[in-house]
């Protein structure tokens, strides 16, 4: 695909990179990191010490806007990386629909989202604060699996490489009824 139309696609930027290096360790915020084939380097579930191990995620994404209302709603501010994602995205909405199922260029690296990762009770003994799962409901990010590993830095650019399938499909079928009764115009 050519770059321009990448750039056309391009959601928004790296806000921010957390790394844990233990199940229960305080966050790492980082200004750039290595995604691997497995995972984040450095990260607890790349080294197989994340508390949910057998639903890990090689990596994981929310959207800064997710963060801000969870601020707005609780006063309780996550970008120190409490929160427990590894990327943190600006310039997608809350529940980062746009970038389920797609093939999205983080930095360098290509992940797929595969599906949301809902916030635990977990969660909020490590953050240390009541009612962050539940704000964090519906926008808790997505996990992803690593199609292309990479560096990504904080201020890379975080475009949709090749939109979801599903979404695909029903875009050309729109067009296709929006044409004329034989499908040609």
């Amino acid at each position: 695909m050519p770059a321009d139309e990448a750039d056309a696609d391009g959601p928004g930027s790296v806000a921010s990179l957390v790394t844990a290096p233990e199940g229960g360790a305080p966050p790492v915020r980082r200004e750039a990191v290595e995604i691997r084939p497995d995972g984040v380097e450095g990260d607890r579930y790349r080294g197989g010490d994340g508390h949910f191990q057998l639903d890990a995620c090689a990596v994981t994404l929310v959207a800064a806007s997710a963060l801000a209302a969870v601020r707005e709603a609780t006063g309780v501010d996550l970008r120190d990386g409490r929160h427990r994602r590894n990327v943190v995205v600006d310039g997608v909405d809350p529940g980062m629909d746009s970038l389920l199922g797609a093939t999205v260029a983080v930095g360098d690296a290509l992940l797929r989202p595969t599906r949301r990762r809902p916030p635990c009770a977990h969660l909020e003994e490590v953050a240390g604060e009541e009612g962050i799962a539940a704000a964090l409901r519906n926008r808790g990010g997505l996990c992803c699996e690593v199609v292309e590993p990479g560096r990504v830095a904080v201020g890379d650019a975080v475009r949709i490489r090749e939109a979801d399938p599903r979404t695909a499909g029903a875009a050309i079928a729109e067009r296709l009824r929006e044409g004329s009764p034989g499908g040609h115009e």
